[in-house]
């Protein structure tokens, strides 16, 4: 693994949209190394979230780096917005991005300094984003089925981050039940970017669940 230090990314998804700035204050302060921003689009998945208007208002509010995950149909209409409002990384289903299309979009944020990520479903198998890994800044594994948070983590997803690891020094994110009980595994298995929402903004102790999750290998 190209980088062995363990980062926490709180999915603002699991945290109080009536209070937001106070809930990102929370996690920055607690030691949260970025921020995860699920954007759905009702169409690629079956829900929907937030759009670039959102991220523009979070950036405001933290100098944390901001991860838009990107869960929607043609998201190469949109990543230019969701780089204007202050993402400094963008993530892309391999299940709606074209080989060509992604690598154009590589070229164009890296001019900018903005990192780029492509993930994939539990379903689609690891042969898929193979010829992607020379392209991305890190890959994003879902290890639940995407569209809702507080899913159960899918145990398989722990055989595809190992396989992946033996062919990717990159990067390695998880995202989807992410907690304490299953964090040992997820980093054992190779990945060093851990995404929570519930286990973390639902804690009555914020810092102390980042630090769980971040230390459940020691």
């Amino acid at each position: 693994m190209q980088n062995s230090k363990i980062k926490i990314a709180p999915s603002i998804l699991s945290a109080d949209f009536s209070r937001l700035a106070d809930e990102i204050e929370k996690v920055e302060s607690a030691g949260a190394d970025m921020l995860h921003i699920d954007v759905m689009d009702g169409h690629f998945v079956p829900n929907i979230t937030i759009g670039p208007v959102v991220v523009k208002y979070i950036r405001k509010v933290t100098k944390l780096p901001l991860e838009a995950h990107l869960m929607i149909e043609k998201p190469e209409k949109f990543i230019d917005d969701f780089v204007a409002a202050g993402s400094d990384m963008i993530t892309v289903h391999i299940e709606t991005v074209s080989i060509p299309k992604l690598r154009l979009q590589r070229a164009r944020l890296r001019r900018r300094g903005i990192k780029i990520g492509i993930s994939l479903n539990p379903p689609t198998p690891l042969a898929r984003i193979k010829d992607t890994l020379e392209l991305v800044d890190f890959v994003l594994v879902m290890s639940v089925n995407p569209g809702f948070g507080g899913q159960a983590f899918i145990p398989e997803t722990l055989s595809k981050i190992r396989a992946l690891g033996s062919i990717y020094k990159g990067d390695i994110a998880v995202d989807g039940g992410v907690n304490d009980r299953n964090a040992k595994r997820i980093i054992e298995s190779g990945a060093n970017i851990l995404i929570a929402g519930s286990y973390i903004f639902g804690s009555k102790d914020i810092k102390r669940a980042i630090e769980r999750i971040r230390n459940a290998r020691q």
